[in-house]
């Protein structure tokens, strides 16, 4: 059956990923970023080639009014929305007491206060319809706090504890609600965020935004809870519930200071 999927962050990595796999299996896109350009590129060679029907829009998801905007054309051109995938996401590197408070506004109206308002648009007319499937895109971030990624940390972990809960809530009405947690991977969040000197990606290799979507947008079908991507960041996950706060904050400090 032909649904219709909403991805933020549609225009470049795990986004531009989880178009391609809606698109694959026949569903209609709604695509939001900021970059238009790039969204009517990925927008014209996903119609071309699957015969699909894709909608831009060109928002910027920390303005309230966009946020709201997003919701009010698609419900004036009776779009409903079966697949929300809460993608967008923003991160910077570095001791909060020497950051730039308007980045860091930023990170909590997108990771945050965006993802809330669309998952709150949306799911309402999902469960009136007895089927919605919900992707938010936390972090491995989301199980320990974070020094030098401190307000990035702390929000990965609210969109895991906020989607946990709301799935609970969900339950026997059609409607789940997935949390991708992945770890360390390809993507331009690498140079938004400024962690390309970071030994988290010095150290190993790390997924493409392919394999890490891919993942993820199976889970999604499959209705899965709160899913991490790698075995590795699963065992990490897993030891951050028994290691010490304050060893965590070492241990984590250690791993995302750049290296010499």
């Amino acid at each position: 059956m032909k649904r219709t999927a909403l991805i933020t962050g549609a225009s470049s990595g795990f986004g531009v990923e989880f178009a391609k796999n809606f698109a694959k299996d026949g569903h209609d896109l709604v695509l939001v970023a900021r970059r238009v350009d790039r969204l009517n590129t990925l927008a014209g060679e996903l119609k071309n080639k699957y015969g699909i029907t894709v909608k831009v829009l060109g928002k910027d998801l920390n303005k309230t009014e966009d946020i709201q905007s997003v919701c009010d054309i698609l419900q004036s051109e009776k779009v409903h929305i079966d697949f929300l995938v809460n993608n967008a996401g923003l991160g910077d590197f570095g001791n909060f007491h020497e950051s730039e408070w308007s980045k860091d506004e930023q990170m909590l109206d997108v990771n945050i206060k965006a993802l809330t308002k669309l998952t709150y648009l949306f799911v309402k007319p999902m469960v009136e319809k007895g089927f919605g499937r919900i992707l938010n895109v936390a972090s491995t971030a989301a199980f320990q706090p974070g020094p030098l990624l401190a307000v990035y940390f702390a929000t990965k972990a609210y969109v895991l504890s906020f989607s946990e809960a709301i799935s609970n809530e969900l339950k026997g009405t059609g409607v789940t609600v997935t949390i991708l947690c992945p770890g360390a991977s390809e993507s331009e969040f690498l140079a938004v965020a400024r962690l390309e000197d970071s030994m988290l990606f010095k150290r190993k290799r790390v997924p493409t935004s392919k394999e890490v979507a891919d993942f993820g947008y199976k889970e999604m079908m499959n209705g899965s809870l709160t899913v991490i991507h790698g075995f590795t960041n699963k065992m990490g996950a897993l030891a951050s519930r028994f290691v010490p706060r304050k060893a965590a904050l070492k241990i984590v400090r250690k791993i995302q200071e750049k290296s010499k």
